[in-house]
């Protein structure tokens, strides 16, 4: 020390600087070396402009939009300390990574709240006031937000949709050589979505998938389970065996079975099968179902049922599909003038038969106009059944452009038959059904409970023409028809909505959106209504009180909104915000108000 303290008052004579500073305890004395690593202590904090001692970097995204995200800054030196706590308490334990003390003096109760975002994810740039963002966040997230739903999903991220496209290709039967039996029992399980009808004496009646030989054990099996338990005076509703979920419906001496692997709850699949059930009702009223199992419980029921195969494939595939009217038990109705549905109503009133019950004139599947006795209406269930078998199986229409068909209509009375008569305008019965132009064809629909009222209704059905050609009516609705559903931009122009359901739960119907582009293929269609179904399901839970329900996820952010008057369900892409959704349902739920007149059938013809 002594020659350290000689060399300094040398150099102090020599220049007329001032003498340094005393080291600090920390600080090792400087020997020959210019410059020295100093180790700081620990401060309780550290004056600084910085928001925090992170990179930011910048990530550019596939649609053209960016995003940042930060990192730990990895030029700390070796001398920096690192604040140690134990595993239970330090921000490891929320699912942070150590950081130095910069980082730790600017971290508040938030930071540390334990979240789904997994170390590293996005930190806010505005610490402080987050209800603030700057232009060029705004501008971020308005790019981010224009992302479509489902476009950014994998294929392995969701295998249960890779081979959807082939749900609906036929089980090759025994008679064809080059596919042998394991084969075909292959396919019939790669389906994801089964329907069986079966007799309590384990008589198969309905399959849509595999014909009698193929699926005759498995009808045994199920037919043993449910027997056991009903043994037990348990009846079985459903179970779950792996990734498929079980329902069982008991009607009668009917077995109806419902498999999936869709994700669907257990009250949606009861109700597809209750609607299977009312399909088998309006064939066969309930009083010769009854019948025909008290004198021979062994029946097989697939003769008095010889023909609606088509019917009932048809209503379980629009199901597989996905079903808006199904999941909202309501019906769509075609937008129109309420000046022009008024005028419609009045036209039919003027040329109504005395044997007429209802009246309808449907326009590819959504209600035109309806007339009904004042004191009668038709449950959507009803109208289902009806709609399934003139636009959806096509057997109808197939047969010309004039049918009488026996009805049972269960909601309405499952004892007796009605009489239908149904005609189709502009139809070419030698021409194949397009089902491109199925929007787009109108039927006229008498019901009348008198079979022998087929002449009065022809000729009404001539004079409610002639009057409504007279006046133009036709026309319009065949224009209506033709442009389809409102698309999202003429509903609410600039919303980052894709897509939406909403219905009126008074008037028991509902509207929606057109699905192109967006949701146009079979598959992104399906993906759709799965969410919609998850989001039914949730909102509609048993012992539930939730009346708003806003859901993010990997390739989607959905909401769901339910009040006294109505239901929404919305759909947006992944990065759209809580409040850009809110705007949007705000604006839809306004247009659907204004346009209620047009959207609805309020009331209808009475007579």
């Amino acid at each position: 020390m002594a020659g350290s303290s000689r060399s300094s008052d040398d150099a102090s004579a020599q220049s007329d600087e001032r003498p340094p500073l005393p080291p600090r305890p920390s600080q090792a004395p400087e020997n020959d070396s210019a410059t020295a690593v100093m180790e700081r202590s620990h401060l309780p904090s550290k004056p600084t402009t910085a928001v925090s001692s992170m990179n930011i970097q910048t990530l550019s995204f596939p649609d053209g939009s960016r995003g940042t995200f930060s990192t730990a800054n990895e030029n700390t030196t070796g001398g920096t300390e690192q604040l140690s706590a134990p595993p239970s308490l330090g921000p490891a334990s929320f699912g942070f990574n150590p950081i130095g003390n910069d980082i730790d003096e600017s971290m508040s109760v938030m930071s540390l709240a334990p979240t789904l975002r997994p170390p590293g994810d996005l930190e806010s740039l505005l610490v402080g006031d987050i209800s603030k963002r700057s232009p060029a966040w705004a501008l971020l997230r308005s790019q981010s937000a224009a992302v479509q739903p489902f476009e950014t999903i994998r294929a392995e991220e969701n295998p249960i949709f890779s081979e959807f496209e082939r749900e609906f290709d036929d089980i090759p039967d025994e008679s064809e050589e080059s596919w042998n039996e394991e084969d075909r029992v292959k396919i019939w399980k790669s389906k994801l979505k089964h329907f069986m009808i079966l007799s309590s004496a384990g008589k198969p009646i309905y399959s849509r998938h595999g014909d009698l030989a193929l699926i005759n054990s498995s009808m045994g099996v199920v037919q043993t389970i449910i027997s056991f338990y009903e043994g037990a005076k348990n009846p079985l509703l459903g179970f779950m065996a792996g990734n498929a979920r079980f329902v069982i419906v008991t009607e009668g001496p009917l077995y109806f079975v419902a498999i999936s692997r869709l994700g669907e709850s257990d009250s949606q699949l009861r109700a597809q099968l209750d609607a299977l059930y009312m399909q088998i009702l309006s064939t066969l009223t309930l009083p010769a179902l009854t019948n025909i199992f008290a004198n021979r419980p062994s029946t097989d029921l697939r003769k008095p049922l010889q023909g609606t195969e088509t019917l009932l494939s048809s209503l379980a595939d629009s199901f597989t599909r996905g079903s808006p009217s199904a999941l909202l038990g309501a019906l769509e109705c075609l937008r129109l003038r309420k000046s022009h549905r008024l005028a419609i109503n009045n036209a039919f009133l003027r040329t109504r038969t005395d044997k007429l019950l209802y009246g309808l004139i449907v326009a590819g599947g959504r209600l035109v106009s309806v007339i009904r006795p004042r004191r009668h209406s038709l449950h959507p269930s009803d109208l289902q059944l009806i709609f399934n078998m003139l636009f959806e199986s096509g057997g109808v229409k197939a047969g010309g452009g004039e049918n009488w068909i026996p009805l049972c209509l269960p909601a309405f009375n499952n004892r007796g038959y009605l009489y239908m008569y149904v005609s189709f305008l502009d139809v070419d019965p030698e021409s194949e059904r397009d089902l491109s132009a199925a929007g787009e064809e109108i039927a006229i629909i008498l019901i009348s409970p008198d079979k022998e009222s087929f002449f009065a209704l022809q000729q009404m059905r001539d004079d409610v023409v002639a009057e409504l050609k007279k006046k133009g009516h036709i026309d319009i609705i065949k224009t209506a028809a033709k442009q389809g559903r409102p698309t999202l931009n003429e509903i609410a122009p600039g919303t980052h909505i894709s897509h939406f359901l909403f219905k009126s739960r008074a008037n028991v119907q509902f509207c929606m959106p057109a699905l192109l582009p967006a949701f146009a293929s079979l598959l992104s269609h399906r993906r759709l209504m799965s969410l919609y179904h998850n989001l039914h399901a949730t909102i509609h839970a048993k012992h539930t009180h939730m009346k708003v329900l806003h859901c993010v996820g990997a390739d989607t952010t959905s909401l769901a909104w339910i009040t006294p008057i109505f239901e929404f369900y919305c759909v947006a892409g992944p990065n759209a915000s809580r409040a850009v959704l809110t705007q949007g349902a705000n604006k839809i739920i306004q247009w659907a108000k204004r346009e209620e007149e047009r959207l609805f059938i309020i009331g209808g013809g009475v007579f």
